[in-house]
Parts: C-alpha cells; sequence; structure tokens
C-alpha cells in the first residue's frame, strides 16, 4: 500500500494548513476526521449529503472518477465550484492531493 501527502488548507481565518499523511483506499474525510480536522459529515461518509463538500486545489488526478450520484450532491453544496468534491468521495488512487476546507464555523447543515 502506498503512503502519499494530503495538505488542507482552509478558508476560515486564523486555521494554518496542514499536511498529512493519506494512504491508498483512504479519503480525504477520515484522514481529516481522524486528525480533529473539522469537516462535517451529516450521512456519515457515505454520498448521502454534501456538508463534507471541499475544493481540489491540486491532485484530481489523483483520486477516483466523481460519479453522478456525487455530482448531485454538490449541486446542493454551498457555493460549489468546477473544483468541487465531497470529502468521503475522495478516494486516493495515486499521488499527492490539496484541498482546501471551506468556512465551516457558520455551518448548519440540511
Amino acid at each position: 500500500m502506498n503512503v502519499y501527502k494530503v495538505k488542507f488548507n482552509f478558508e476560515e481565518k486564523g486555521k494554518e494548513p496542514i499536511e498529512l499523511s493519506i494512504a491508498e483506499g483512504e479519503s480525504v474525510l477520515d484522514v481529516a476526521l481522524d486528525n480533529n480536522i473539522e469537516l462535517q459529515h451529516n450521512c456519515g461518509g457515505v454520498c448521502g449529503c454534501s456538508t463534507c463538500h471541499l475544493y481540489v486545489v491540486n491532485g484530481m488526478e489523483n483520486i477516483q472518477e466523481i460519479s453522478d450520484k456525487e455530482e448531485d450532491f454538490i449541486d446542493r453544496a454551498v457555493n460549489p465550484r468546477i473544483t468541487s468534491r465531497l470529502g468521503c468521495q475522495c478516494v486516493i488512487i495515486d499521488g499527492n492531493i490539496e484541498v482546501l476546507v471551506p468556512d465551516q464555523s457558520g455551518f448548519m447543515g440540511h
């Protein structure tokens, strides 16, 4: 099993970027939760909501392809962009990834 790096950047003021290890087959959401990084996950990380929405800054080619189901949920996310993905679906297949976590401080979930 290969181990890569995931770099978390944060929109929230005062939060410093952090770089962590991520194993092949592991999701960005898993790494966030294992390291006390606040990333909402109302559905429990099963691609059943849009609360773990984030932006992929670099490494989109190193994660699994987006599914139709995931695209549907991203459409409901706050401020979706072309680089939007769900953290639970950002599963590493080969290489490093860099993400931007939207500000979670005023998050209500839906």
